[in-house]
C-alpha cells in the first residue's frame, strides 16, 4: 500500500469515526421526543462535524466519510475502483469503532446509540405519520442525492473553491432537519451500520445500506449529464440564403 493511499484511508477512518461518535452521540444524548429544537441540535452536530473534518482532510482524501459519497465520486470517474473499495472499508470500520467507543462512554447500548429508525405514529400537526420501508427508502435516497449532488458540484468540480466543506456541511444539516424525525436521516451506510451492529438492531438495515447508494448513483448520472450539456456549444441557425433567380 502506498503512503499516499494509506494516508487517505486513515483520514477516511478518522473522519468517519468522529462523524459517528459526535453525530450518533448527539442523537443518543438528545434522545427522542424533543421536537424541532432537538432535531436541529442533532443536525448541527452532524453538519459541523462533517464540515470540520472536510476542511481538515479534504486535501488528503477528499473528506468523503460516507460510502455513498465515494460511490458517487467513483461513478463520475473521479477515482479508481480499488481506491474506492479501500475508502468504503475504512469508512465502515470507522463507523463501527465510533459506535463501540460511544457505547463504552455511555455505559452500554440502552440509549440506542443514535441508531436510525423509521418513524411510527409520529405526531405531525393534526395527524400521525408512520413511515413505511418504501417511503423511508425514497427519503434516504433523496437526501443522499442532495448531499452527493453538492459534493460533486463543489468539491469534485471545484466550483466552490475552499468553501466546499461549508456547502457540504450545510446540506447535511438541512437534510437532517427535514428527515431526522422520519428516518433518522442517516443517508450514509457507515453512519447507520455502526450503531446497528453495536446495538444488534439491524431493523431495515438493507434500506439504510441501499437507498443512499441509489441516490448517489442518480446524483452522479445527473451531474455527468449536466456537465456534458454545459460543454456543448450553443447552436445557431444558419441565416437563410436568398434564392437566386435568373434575371428576367
Amino acid at each position: 500500500m502506498s503512503n499516499s493511499l494509506a494516508s487517505k484511508l486513515l483520514a477516511e477512518f478518522i473522519g468517519t469515526f468522529a462523524f459517528v461518535f459526535i453525530g450518533a452521540g448527539a442523537a443518543a444524548v438528545v434522545g427522542d421526543g424533543v421536537g424541532l429544537p432537538g432535531i436541529t441540535a442533532i443536525a448541527f452536530a452532524h453538519g459541523l462535524t462533517i464540515m470540520a473534518f472536510a476542511f481538515a482532510y479534504g486535501t488528503v482524501s477528499g473528506g468523503h466519510m460516507n460510502p455513498a459519497v465515494t460511490v458517487g465520486v467513483l461513478a463520475v470517474g473521479a477515482m479508481r475502483a480499488g481506491e474506492a473499495a479501500g475508502y468504503i472499508v475504512s469508512q465502515l470500520v470507522g463507523g463501527v469503532i465510533g459506535a463501540l467507543v460511544l457505547r463504552a462512554v455511555l455505559g452500554g447500548a440502552a440509549t440506542g446509540l443514535g441508531t436510525p429508525a423509521l418513524a411510527h405514529d409520529l405526531a405531525l400537526g393534526a395527524t400521525t405519520v408512520t413511515v413505511s420501508p418504501a417511503a423511508g427508502f425514497v427519503i434516504e435516497a433523496v437526501l443522499a442525492f442532495f448531499l452527493v449532488t453538492v459534493v460533486l458540484g463543489t468539491a469534485v468540480a471545484g466550483r466552490a473553491g475552499n468553501l466546499a466543506p461549508l456547502a457540504i456541511g450545510v446540506t447535511l444539516t438541512l437534510n437532517i432537519i427535514m428527515g431526522g424525525a422520519l428516518t433518522g436521516a442517516a443517508f450514509n451506510p457507515a453512519r447507520a451500520l455502526g450503531p446497528m451492529i453495536v446495538t444488534g438492531n439491524l431493523s431495515d438495515a438493507w434500506l439504510y445500506m441501499a437507498a443512499p447508494i441509489v441516490g448517489a448513483i442518480v446524483a452522479a448520472l445527473v451531474h455527468t449529464g449536466l456537465t456534458r450539456l454545459a460543454r456543448q456549444p450553443a447552436t445557431t441557425a444558419e441565416p437563410a440564403q436568398p434564392v437566386q433567380t435568373p434575371a428576367g
